[in-house]
């Protein structure tokens, strides 16, 4: 039975009309922010990769209010933009991997071919759509291995939608959005005033209330990292909003879609030290930590070690039930590769699919405590009761 929350999120959504043209951003009162259970920071977090899209198709409503209900701290998101300029939550430049696109004979004829990260790339590119057209269209589950019966139920959505739901969550909830192929997005989408995709992303974050620094006030009501592959555009954005920023890190054969450095370059002491200048963490591909051999694990790397030593954060990504995606180390068990990254390892949050595993480990290892203030006044209410029964 979906919970009165869930109810209330696709309810908002479906009054905004499915557009983020006049968005209405929630006031204070109807967050109701202060009774909201806060955020949990005295344990490493639990980042809802896409969504809880190892169950539901990836970065829609119903699998961000999935890993809501599942315990997750933040939802993450992939942001690019329509044709038309609109912020839409969705993984591929191309929509041919996870839409219905190719069965639909009145796009036959927008299949391109262009240049995306240094490669020709050819299909159906989310810029060439405008919004419209965009969520007329509907998503399945990207793994064939998942399960299938959500497939072609569920639309894309907006920035601005993922938004709302974090916000009206009943519980404090994290946004973790990142801006998505930034070159390619500024080289085929205008905006007025020549503003970049970059601006909307910001102008989008601060229209519903998100700023201030990791762990200020601010920040713990309305909790948000922002993470992305460019370098660049991590530094632009810094001069817009002191919000938190990772720098995403792939492997080790890729370099960056922006400036074009190598792994072994980004990783390096040097740099580490000249973009913590920019960003408060890291977000490494897991086996760039530590290195698969034959599907065994091999002697982990020094990368969290540094990255900590410049009290940057490491949230590594991304974290699979299935055993197609755990080192033999782990026999089959998602718990045991949870334990190792926590406690061996020692990183300060997870990136993965199945959010509900992740939340049920970390409370059976790091529950959350009775506050002390709540302990006493607990002690002092029994102690009073036992009074007035004459004890």
């Amino acid at each position: 039975m979906a919970s009165l929350w869930h109810i209330s999120v696709l309810l908002v959504l479906v009054l905004l009309g499915g557009s983020d043209a006049n968005p209405v951003a929630p006031h204070r009162s109807q967050m109701d922010v202060n009774h909201k259970k806060p955020l949990q920071t005295f344990r490493p977090f639990n980042i809802a990769h896409r969504g809880s899209n190892g169950e539901i198709p990836e970065e829609t409503t119903e699998a961000y209010v999935r890993a809501i209900e599942e315990g997750a701290d933040f939802i993450e998101t992939d942001i690019l933009a329509s044709k038309d300029g609109h912020l839409i939550c969705f993984h591929d430049v191309t929509l041919d991997n996870t839409t219905d696109i190719a069965q639909r004979a009145e796009f036959a004829g927008r299949k391109r071919t262009y240049e995306v990260e240094r490669a020709n790339m050819t299909g159906w590119f989310v810029v060439d759509f405008t919004l419209s057209e965009l969520k007329s269209l509907r998503v399945k589950q990207r793994e064939d291995f998942r399960d299938q019966q959500y497939n072609w139920k569920y639309n894309i959505i907006t920035f601005d939608e993922f938004i709302l739901i974090a916000l009206y969550a009943d519980r404090v909830v994290g946004i973790y959005p990142e801006i998505k192929d930034p070159i390619f997005i500024n080289q085929h989408v205008k905006w007025s005033g020549g503003k970049k995709f970059e601006d909307k992303f910001v102008e989008t974050l601060l229209k519903y209330g998100y700023s201030g620094e990791y762990m200020s006030e601010d920040w713990l009501k309305q909790p948000l990292f922002i993470q992305c592959y460019a370098p660049t555009s991590l530094i632009y954005i810094s001069n817009m909003t002191n919000s938190p920023k990772l720098f995403l890190i792939d492997e080790t054969t890729v370099r960056t879609q922006d400036t074009n450095q190598s792994y072994s370059e980004i990783t390096s002491n040097g740099y580490l030290k000249f973009i913590s200048k920019y960003v408060i963490g890291i977000g490494p591909w897991k086996d760039t930590v530590v290195p698969p051999e034959n599907k065994h694990l091999g002697p982990p790397t020094d990368l969290v070690a540094r990255a900590h030593a410049l009290n940057l954060q490491v949230h590594p990504y991304t974290f699979r039930n299935e055993n197609k995606f755990l080192h033999f180390n782990f026999h089959q068990d998602p718990y045991a590769e949870y334990e190792y990254w926590f406690t061996e390892i020692g990183v300060d949050g997870l990136f993965t699919d199945f959010t509900g595993s992740l939340h049920k480990y970390q409370e059976w290892t790091t529950p959350y405590q009775m506050k002390p203030k709540n302990a006493e006044a607990l002690l002092h209410q029994i102690s009073n009761m036992l009074k007035d029964d004459g004890y």
